[in-house]
């Protein structure tokens, strides 16, 4: 196998772990909805809750959703290495995982910054870009899957920009294009 081969079989977006993706970002979707929606409400637990002790749980959330996100390729990576009996951490990985943790550590301190800029409606816009670029730049051989993806990020971003209250559909709508991804491509 070559080291771009041994990448893809390593780390790639198929199957149970897109699922498993698409999942998580359907759940961090409907939390990150429930408690915006229960601090609007007086009655509600989160309604008593200061605005920054609420921007610290979506924070939280956000970090979960990508922790989680990651041991699910991680774990998928292992277990395809083992079944190929082939080494899951070499250069060509490595290098893989380095572009990953530097793509998402650009991807949080974007949303960072924009938090603290008080742009709040182009945080989900930010994060279907700049994860739409993601996918593009840590694609495996089957390029046009990826770009599919990528492109529903796009879409998806360019209609929240434009319908601000749009965020929660579209990241509901991205992680159901995982789980469908993760349905049709299989192993």
């Amino acid at each position: 196998m070559s080291k771009q081969d041994n990448s893809e079989v390593n780390f790639s977006l198929k199957g149970n772990a897109s699922i498993q993706i698409g999942i998580y970002f359907l759940l961090a979707a409907y939390c990150i909805k429930s408690i915006l929606d229960g601090f609007v409400i007086h009655e509600n637990p989160f309604g008593m809750l200061s605005p920054q002790i609420l921007e610290v749980l979506i924070v939280v959330l956000a970090v979960l959703l990508f922790v989680f996100s990651s041991f699910a390729l991680f774990f998928k990576g292992k277990r395809n290495a083992k079944k190929q009996q082939v080494k899951l951490w070499n250069a060509s990985t490595k290098s893989a995982f380095y572009k990953y943790i530097a793509s998402f550590t650009i991807l949080f301190l974007t949303l960072y910054f924009l938090t603290k800029q008080g742009h709040i409606d182009f945080l989900v816009p930010a994060l279907l870009i700049i994860y739409a670029n993601i996918l593009f730049v840590l694609k495996n051989k089957d390029r046009k899957n990826h770009l599919i993806i990528s492109g529903i990020c796009v879409l998806l971003a360019v209609i929240c920009f434009l319908i601000p209250s749009y965020w929660y559909s579209s990241l509901f709508i991205l992680g159901i294009a995982h789980i469908t991804y993760g349905i049709i491509v299989k192993n």
